[in-house]
């Protein structure tokens, strides 16, 4: 996985554009805070175990809460990187039976009730250099609430997007 290219969305230049170039970043506001890409934590890695995908994305929440956001669903074998290419223009829903987000905040994992929302791979693409596979691209995004657990008040994950190259280093399968 490569660096992270951060380019301000124009509308909310917290967040990241949108893009479908591998720049390796995400964000997200959770409510009115953002859930954003770091260059000093892997931005993405990707396990594939007992017919479920696990898409984990790390940064830091509120610029200094580091974190990890990871959906879990189920799909198809999936045993080398290349063949998220079946991710192209997926959608999942996040509140469908077998799905799970959990959200790791200071070494506790906690698995959020959703209550609605979407996971969307709008474009899943091989990048080729020098004529060789080198990494798939994942660009997406997501939107969803959960109930909180302390109050059962919704919280809303909105604008989130995500645009990630994605190779052997990052991907593991078994």
């Amino acid at each position: 996985m490569g660096r992270t290219i951060f380019i301000p969305d124009p509308i909310d230049n917290r967040l990241p554009a949108y893009t479908e170039w591998g720049y390796n970043s995400f964000g997200a506001k959770i409510d009115r805070n953002y859930f954003l890409v770091s260059n000093s934590i892997t931005p993405c890695k990707i396990l594939y175990k007992n017919g479920m995908l696990n898409f984990s994305l790390s940064g830091y929440y509120n610029n200094y809460i580091e974190t990890a956001m990871t959906f879990s669903f189920p799909i198809e074998q999936i045993q080398d990187y290349t063949d998220l290419l079946a991710l192209n223009n997926k959608k999942i829903e996040l509140a469908a039976s077998g799905c799970e987000v959990t959200l790791t905040q200071n070494e506790t994992t906690d698995t959020l009730n959703v209550i609605d929302g979407e996971l969307y791979f709008q474009r899943a693409q091989m990048l080729f250099i020098d004529d060789q596979p080198n990494r798939v691209i994942l660009s997406g995004v997501f939107d969803f609430r959960y109930l909180n657990a302390t109050d059962d008040f919704p919280v809303s994950v909105s604008d989130g997007r995500f645009d990630l190259g994605i190779n052997k280093n990052v991907f593991y399968a078994y």
